[in-house]
């Protein structure tokens, strides 16, 4: 199902999930059925403390952060800019963009889709190629 074709009912449902979410409203016995994906209050609640880009700059350890380019779930504009700051002072940390890929890192052109999710194909020849080069020179 394309994004246009989502009943309203479904759009108007996660909305009003999401909302409760990030609502001062939501306590650790608000029903899972109310909350998106019947994940329960506890989960949603821990969730928003969990900060990746905080505990990655704390762990000392060489990383190697990969970004699609066109990935819409975990973009270049919010997720990307997050952690280039959130690891500016990491010596270690080594972060790439993958202009043609989507989030599994299957190359394309224009805008990602949902739909790309459904075709069998291939990572990136690049994204392995680097994944590779960067685990055999001790950086793993």
């Amino acid at each position: 199902m394309l994004p246009d074709q989502v009943p309203p009912a479904i759009i108007e449902t996660f909305q009003r999930q999401g909302a409760l979410v990030d609502s001062a409203e939501l306590t650790p016995s608000t029903p899972a059925a109310d909350l998106p994906f019947g994940l329960s209050a506890p989960y949603w609640l821990e969730l928003r403390d969990y900060d990746p880009v905080a505990i990655a700059a704390g762990l000392g350890k060489p990383m190697f952060i990969l970004q699609g380019g066109r990935d819409y779930q975990v973009t270049v504009a919010d997720d990307l800019v997050r952690r280039r700051t959130g690891l500016a002072g990491h010596p270690e940390a080594d972060i790439r963009v993958y202009e043609a890929d989507n989030h599994l890192f299957f190359l394309g052109a224009g805008p990602s889709t949902p739909a790309e999710y459904g075709t069998p194909q291939y990572v990136d020849p690049a994204v392995i190629a680097d994944i590779a080069h960067w685990l055999s020179h001790g950086q793993g």
